[in-house]
C-alpha cells in the first residue's frame, strides 16, 4: 500500500480545479485529471484520504469507459503517462495509475442518475410520496427491492459542501432543453443497464448510479467517472436481501459510520479511526478485483 494522496501540488501546472476527490489541471489543448484519495460523504470531503482509492476509481472507469464506447465515445486521451506532455513527466510517478488525460468538455449542469433498486435518498423521497424525482413507483415496495424497471431520477450539480437536490424530469428540460434531456435520458439508461448485467455476472449488483456527460463541439460524451463505488452502490449479490440497508462496496459503510456518530452532515468533517480507513479501501479494492478480474494494474 502506498502513502495516500490527499492533494497534488505541481507546481508546473496550471490547477484549475480541486473537485471532492479530482485535481484537474489544465494542459492548453487537454485537461489533466488526477484522482486523489480523498473521499466525501454527503457531499463533504473527510479529512483522512483513503489509501490507493484514486487508483481504484481510475481503473474501474478506465474498464468501463472502455465497454462503453459502443453506445457514446468518452474524453479519455490516454491513462498512460508516458504519453504526457513532456511538463507532465517530472510527476510520473504520482500520476501513475491514478490520472488521465483527457478532452475538454462543457460539462451538462446536472446529474443523471439512474436507478435500478430502490435505496438512499430515493427511498426517503419514495416513503414521503410514493414518488422519485416525479416518478410514481408502485405501492408497498420495500427498501432495496428492484424497481420493474431503472428510472432516470436526475439532480442538480453542488458544489463541495452543498448537497446535490433531486429534481424532475421537467426541470432537467428546463436545465438543458427537450432535445438533450431525452438524449441523456436514453442514454444513462442504457448504459446502466448494460453495465448492471456486466456486474451482475460477477456477483455486484449496481443498485444506482449517477452518470456525467458534457458537450464537445456539440457531440454528447462521456466525463469524469463512470460507474465506480464512489459514484454507484455496489451491493454484494450473493447476500443481497430486500427489506432493509444492503451489505455495499462502496462508501455506504463510511456513510453508516458517520450516521452511528450523529455526525451533523455539515463542515467540518470528524476524523476517522483507522478502521473505518482500512474497511472502506478493502471494500473498494474488493470491488476493484471483482469487476475487472485485476485486469488493471494499481
Amino acid at each position: 500500500m502506498e502513502q495516500a494522496v490527499i492533494e497534488t501540488k505541481i507546481e508546473a501546472l496550471n490547477l484549475i480545479k480541486r473537485g471532492k476527490v479530482r485535481d484537474i489541471y489544465d494542459l492548453g489543448d487537454y485537461l489533466l485529471m488526477v484522482a486523489t484519495d480523498r473521499i466525501s460523504a454527503f457531499d463533504v470531503v473527510m479529512p483522512n484520504p483513503i489509501p490507493d482509492k484514486g487508483k481504484i476509481l481510475t481503473q474501474i472507469s478506465l474498464f468501463w469507459f472502455e465497454i462503453m464506447k459502443p453506445v457514446l465515445p468518452n474524453h479519455v486521451i490516454s491513462a498512460n503517462v508516458d504519453d504526457y506532455p513532456e511538463k507532465c513527466r517530472p510527476y510520473s510517478e504520482l500520476l501513475r495509475g491514478r490520472s488521465m488525460l483527457v478532452k475538454k468538455a462543457e460539462p451538462l449542469p446536472i446529474e443523471c442518475i439512474v436507478r435500478g433498486y430502490i435505496s438512499g435518498s430515493g427511498w426517503n423521497d419514495y416513503q414521503v410520496s410514493g414518488r422519485v424525482c416525479g416518478i410514481k413507483l408502485p405501492e408497498e415496495l420495500k427498501e432495496s427491492d428492484k424497481l420493474l424497471e431503472p428510472v432516470f431520477t436526475p439532480s442538480t450539480k453542488a458544489d463541495s459542501g452543498l448537497h446535490d437536490v433531486n429534481i424532475d424530469f421537467e426541470k432537467t428540460v428546463e436545465k438543458i432543453g427537450k432535445p438533450l434531456a431525452e438524449k441523456v435520458r436514453k442514454i444513462s439508461l442504457e448504459i446502466y443497464n448494460k453495465g448492471a448485467n456486466l456486474a451482475y455476472k460477477k456477483g455486484i449488483i449496481i443498485a444506482d448510479t449517477k452518470f456525467e456527460f458534457g458537450l464537445l463541439n456539440n457531440d454528447l460524451i462521456l466525463i469524469d467517472e463512470i460507474l465506480t463505488p464512489d459514484s454507484s452502490r455496489f451491493w454484494p449479490q450473493p447476500s443481497y436481501q430486500p427489506g432493509g440497508p444492503q451489505k455495499s462496496f462502496d462508501k455506504q459503510y463510511l456513510r453508516d459510520y458517520l450516521i452511528s456518530i450523529n455526525w451533523n452532515k455539515k463542515p467540518p468533517a470528524p476524523s476517522l479511526p483507522q478502521y473505518v480507513i482500512t474497511n472502506t479501501r478493502d471494500k473498494y479494492l474488493e470491488a476493484y478485483r471483482q469487476l475487472t478480474n485485476a485486469t488493471y494494474a494499481l
